[in-house]
């Protein structure tokens, strides 16, 4: 299946159509990242980055292993010469899971942090589960904790961390105790882990977990670090799973609603489309890259973003 083909099946042609290039407004400080959910792993870092450039991304998500093993200056180099910001990276240590696990990763976060800072990337993000084995609020306070410490690491560096709450309902089952899974909540326990934190704007768990429009605008643009975009078929909440994704602008999210509010707070960061399971696997990670990042530029546009 080539590219113009599969298009012209997912409706994203349509939207393209139907979103002037003379949007309204001005540029702002918002860009296009490509996301390895586009490339189906067949691209890896740097070539990931080169990818990102060729098809007409503004930015690319950082693959910071990899990156550290070509060196500061090789990745300063690449990303200067590609003409690319960096969107976000994972935070290199799992602090959601037992305590070994957490100080092991504490042992080299220092250095990770200052590489990623070297090389222009300033914001990371961690995925927080929505569900577990430990009582909510035991849970609560031992990665509060855990964030705390870690956050006078990111502060050094004046690099923030989103967490990503998880929404969908099949996602909270199966396990005795609900954690946080709801925007406004886990705005609040960001709050509470410091400066350093916000949450990451993942359109599908937002709509999934019932979030609205006062939510994004009460958490405010400090503390929405990244912006994961996809869209959502209608159905019911029990037969939501997180990989049958859409991309933007065939659901029913409103994709104009969230782009709206993040214009009007003046918000700044990078976003990622995500849409999870929708790339077939056959299709080549360029003709992957250039479906989400035509799907997103026709949705934001619409929303008067000159992306």
């Amino acid at each position: 299946m080539n590219r113009r083909t599969f298009l012209k099946m997912s409706g994203a042609a349509s939207a393209a159509l139907e979103s002037p290039n003379s949007a309204a407004g001005a540029g702002t400080g918002m860009f296009i990242a490509l996301n390895t959910s586009l490339t189906g792993g067949k691209v890896q870092w740097p070539e990931f980055a080169r990818l990102a450039a060729k098809v007409g991304y503004g930015g690319t998500d950082l693959n910071l292993s990899a990156a550290e093993k070509e060196g500061p200056d090789t990745s300063k180099a690449l990303l200067a010469e590609l003409k690319l910001k960096i969107s976000f990276t994972n935070l290199p240590v799992n602090a959601t899971r037992d305590d070994d696990t957490f100080q092991k990763g504490m042992e080299t976060l220092e250095d990770q942090v200052r590489f990623a800072a070297a090389v222009g990337c300033s914001r990371m993000m961690i995925v927080i589960p929505p569900a577990s084995q430990t009582p909510k609020e035991e849970l609560r306070k031992t990665l509060l904790k855990r964030f705390q410490t870690v956050g006078q690491v990111l502060a050094k560096y004046n690099v923030r961390c989103g967490f990503e709450f998880l929404g969908p309902l099949h996602l909270r089952q199966g396990l005795p105790y609900p954690f946080i899974w709801q925007m406004s909540e886990m705005v609040g326990f960001a709050k509470d882990c410091g400066t350093s934190f916000g949450v990451v704007l993942d359109v599908w768990h937002w709509y999934h977990s019932g979030s609205t429009l006062d939510d994004i605008r009460a958490a405010g643009k400090s503390r929405i670090v990244l912006v994961h975009l996809s869209d959502a078929a209608k159905m019911p909440p029990e037969d939501v799973r997180d990989n049958v994704r859409l991309l933007a602008g065939e659901g029913v999210i409103d994709l104009l609603g969230i782009f709206g509010a993040l214009k009007k707070m003046g918000w700044e960061g990078s976003v990622s489309p995500e849409p999870l399971g929708r790339i077939p696997k056959e299709m080549s990670a360029e003709d992957g890259a250039r479906l989400g990042l035509e799907s997103a530029q026709a949705v934001m546009r619409k929303a008067g973003i000159d992306v």
